[in-house]
């Protein structure tokens, strides 16, 4: 960081990622002078932002006053979205959770009752915190779909009937609001809770359809409308006959996702109508299931060799329903990726189940919006309002 570029938003980045623990620190990685460090500071802790004790250890003369993030008077909210699921987690500024609820939701209810729900949950969740609704300072919602970034809109969505264009921040006034991708959320949270030295991520959703969260140099990429990592409708060779919902034949998803492998099990003469019931006979010994699961993994494994070379990634999460049986679609998966991809881009690579597991939506979305909150430019909107 330079002396120019050390303005109180870049002063708060440092002392969040705890690269810089008293004023001196601060000086020393900015080049500011200790007295412009000074007003950086009182401004981040008359605004609530951060704190200032009297904990340090001494090297001669009195002990070093310590900065760390305030995080009494904030709160933030992480929403996961699902088909049939709602979870809130409430976060203090650092990114520990605070409460959390899930509940069972059809996502095809509609905005108005879904967001309700929501609105009642963080009500709910901040009164076990303790904190009133005005410590809500940013929130984030995954949801199942495709998603325009800027606006927080849904687009076209095909399991979120009623949802498309409907402006989603606008319900909860007063607060800043971020719309993702459930995907998108799942590796941020993934990469920032498990991986954060991790500059190359792929986190794959395999649930009902199939879905790709992109880290690039730590860094979330949507792409230019948002619809990056939309690789559940890469199309797979030899299965054309398999109709997609959107509109196309031999999508990934179509083939590959739990609904097409509880399709296939119905076809068998198995009750079987979602990913869920594809786990469960698969963790019943069902050999039908777990060879329908295992050719899946090999198909998914497909279309990641070609990303693995195009983007040689250090890491592969396998996350969503289908991942809770992931020793079998994982042996699939790794079969075909280290047997397509280039030996270069597999030399270090690992592919691995998600270690968030359910949360990684919900604490992705949290993150996301703490992230927002605390980017330089929002706190030098703060400091200088």
């Amino acid at each position: 960081m330079t002396p120019q570029s050390g303005s109180a938003g870049d002063v708060l980045t440092l002392i969040s990622a705890g690269s810089a623990t008293t004023r001196s620190d601060l000086a020393r990685l900015t080049g500011l002078a200790r007295s412009t460090i000074s007003q950086r500071v009182d401004a981040l802790i008359e605004r609530g932002l951060v704190e200032e004790t009297e904990s340090g250890e001494s090297t001669g003369g009195r002990p070093p006053r310590q900065l760390r993030l305030h995080t009494e008077d904030h709160a933030f909210a992480g929403v996961d979205l699902g088909a049939t699921h709602c979870r809130v987690a409430l976060m203090d500024i650092s990114g520990n959770v605070l409460a959390e609820c899930e509940d069972s939701l059809l996502i095809g209810e509609g905005p108005e009752k879904v967001l309700a729900h929501v609105d009642q949950r963080l009500d709910l969740l901040l009164d076990r915190a303790g904190r009133p609704r005005a410590a809500l300072r940013a929130m984030g919602i995954g949801v199942p779909g495709p998603v325009e970034f800027a606006t927080g809109r849904p687009n076209n969505p095909p399991i979120m009937p009623g949802w498309n264009d409907y402006p989603i921040p606008e319900y909860f006034g007063g607060v800043a609001v971020l719309v993702d991708n459930d995907v998108n959320v799942m590796a941020l949270g993934e990469h920032r809770n498990s991986f954060p030295a991790t500059s190359h991520l792929l986190f794959v959703k395999v649930g009902t359809g199939i879905g790709c969260g992109i880290m690039a140099e730590g860094k979330l990429h949507r792409g230019a409308q948002g619809s990056a990592g939309d690789i559940g409708h890469i199309r797979v060779s030899g299965h054309e006959d398999a109709g997609c919902r959107c509109g196309n034949s031999a999508c990934l998803e179509a083939v590959a996702g739990g609904a097409a492998i509880a399709r296939r099990l119905t076809e068998l003469g198995l009750a079987a109508e979602s990913g869920a019931d594809v786990v469960a006979l698969v963790q019943a010994g069902n050999t039908q299931a777990l060879r329908l699961v295992r050719e899946a993994g090999r198909l998914i494994g497909e279309v990641l060799a070609s990303l693995v070379n195009f983007f040689n990634p250090e890491v592969i999460v396998i996350g969503g329903a289908l991942s809770r049986v992931h020793e079998h679609l994982l042996a699939g998966i790794r079969e075909t990726v280290y047997r397509r991809s280039l030996p270069l881009a597999t030399h270090h690579l690992s592919i691995t189940p998600s270690r968030t597991g359910i949360n990684a939506a919900a604490l992705g979305s949290g993150i996301l919006a703490i992230e927002h909150y605390l980017s330089p430019d929002n706190i030098n909107r703060i400091v200088n309002a």
